[in-house]
């Protein structure tokens, strides 16, 4: 197997860990997938696309310009997904006045009301369109006090591949809280994106080692690819 982003940031005591544990098989995917994107919204991007300490001027929670390369990734495997029929839900944050999960001092924003509102929105390249579930949640875990996990349900959903932000925040609680519903979690590496590259990194790792297969973008479009055609051959009887 070829190298992996994750190991540039291994301790030497990691890599004779690692050595010792083995490359872990994928577990690999179901028949009945969904995409879900995770957090896709202008706050953590910025309005226009600049480095990320330039953006953070502005955005204080930006990703830059990685994020940015993450949401046109995004945006193919959404058009793959749509072509062949898989169910797309998207998930953002429920601003409504509840006192935020997250446990640091707030900053306080210059930002006018109308670019704060701006900010809450899904961006355009990866909008929803009629008929894609959009849920807010308020907590890190799309599956939290939503109804994310009676949706997949109902639609006999088997297999959750994610996209979004922060890897080693929502989308980390997210894939943890989808394993422990016993679903098969996928994290496409290319479509996920954080502030730190080291926490980045090691938040796909550890994914991979117990909760979920981290798989290149290709992978995923011919998975979806696969999924939809048995999909047409079965409607044509």
């Amino acid at each position: 197997m070829n190298s992996r982003g994750w190991e540039k940031y291994f301790t030497e005591r990691d890599r004779q860990h690692d050595a010792i544990l083995g490359k872990r098989e994928p577990k690999g995917f179901g028949g009945k997938p969904a995409l879900l994107l995770i957090d896709i919204y202008y706050s953590v991007l910025g309005l226009k696309r600049e480095p990320i300490f330039e953006s953070m001027k502005t955005w204080p929670g930006s990703t830059g310009l990685e994020g940015w390369a993450a949401v046109d990734k995004t945006a193919e495997l959404l058009a793959v997904a749509r072509e062949n029929g898989i169910p797309v839900i998207h998930v953002k944050g429920l601003h409504n006045g509840m006192k935020p999960w997250i446990h640091r001092k707030p900053q306080p924003s210059n930002l006018p009301e109308e670019l704060r509102i701006k900010g809450q929105q899904i961006v355009d390249e990866v909008k929803p369109i009629e008929g894609e579930l959009v849920i807010e949640k308020s907590a890190p875990s799309a599956f939290m006090g939503t109804p994310l996990l009676y949706h997949l349900t109902s639609l006999g959903v088997d297999t959750v591949i994610c996209c979004g932000e922060t890897t080693s925040g929502c989308v980390r609680a997210t894939v943890v809280d989808g394993a422990t519903h016993r679903f098969r979690m996928g994290v496409v590496e290319e479509c996920v994106f954080d502030r730190t590259e080291s926490s980045h990194w090691m938040n796909l790792y550890d994914m991979n080692q117990k909760y979920a297969d981290v798989i290149f973008l290709e992978t995923a479009k011919a998975y979806f690819e696969r999924v939809g055609s048995k999909q047409k051959a079965a409607a044509a009887g």
